[in-house]
């Protein structure tokens, strides 16, 4: 059987070779073919095909029938949305490939595996929604203990505010003025305001 292996990292501090030492002993084992691989290094699994070029790359080889089976490490390499996860599977299984999936040992061919795949895309995209809770709990409780959230704001001193107000009096743009100053648009919008 003709495989694929596709692996991928959200970080440029993650590496993919762990995930590929892994799946190619599987294929040598199982007396697979690899024909190809296909990475996407640094890139979240919550972007879309057209901005993972390993990704998008995989699916065109499985639709021109390159491979008959697709190695992945799991779950979430493949996406983290439900809805993109799904669509990932109809568009492999309407060209008869299938799917492999190491930390869960499912596999796509059989009926279980292919039930099991899409309760697996769910569970995922409610680890990212608590995930994201929590992200967002942490954040009001630092404001509610004076902390400030973001970028720490760059002081500004008195020449360059003069200048950035002589500059928007001779009409000049926000954007321009933005970058002659070396300073945000928000910060010349928050200058602009304080000196109304």
């Amino acid at each position: 059987m003709k495989c694929a292996i596709y692996s991928r990292t959200s970080t440029d501090r993650q590496t993919i070779t762990n995930q590929l030492n892994v799946l190619r002993e599987i294929a040598e084992r199982k007396g697979y073919e690899i024909v190809d691989e296909f990475a996407d290094e640094g890139i979240s699994g919550a972007k879309g095909r057209n901005e993972r070029k390993g990704f998008d790359n995989l699916i065109t080889g499985a639709v021109k029938k390159d491979f008959d089976l697709i190695l992945v490490w799991s779950v979430d390499r493949l996406g983290r949305s439900l809805q993109d996860l799904v669509s990932f599977l109809n568009e492999i299984k309407s060209v008869n490939c299938n799917l492999y999936i190491h930390q869960s040992g499912l596999d796509t061919s059989t009926p279980t595996g292919s039930a099991m795949f899409a309760m697996i895309g769910i569970f995922a995209e409610l680890e990212r929604s608590i995930i994201k809770n929590r992200v967002i709990a942490g954040q009001q409780r630092a404001k509610l203990e004076g902390k400030h959230i973001g970028r720490p704001s760059k002081s500004v001193d008195k020449v360059v505010v003069e200048k950035v107000l002589k500059m928007r009096s001779q009409g000049i743009g926000i954007r321009k003025i933005a970058t002659e100053n070396s300073l945000g648009v928000n910060t010349i919008y928050s200058l602009l305001k304080k000196s109304a």
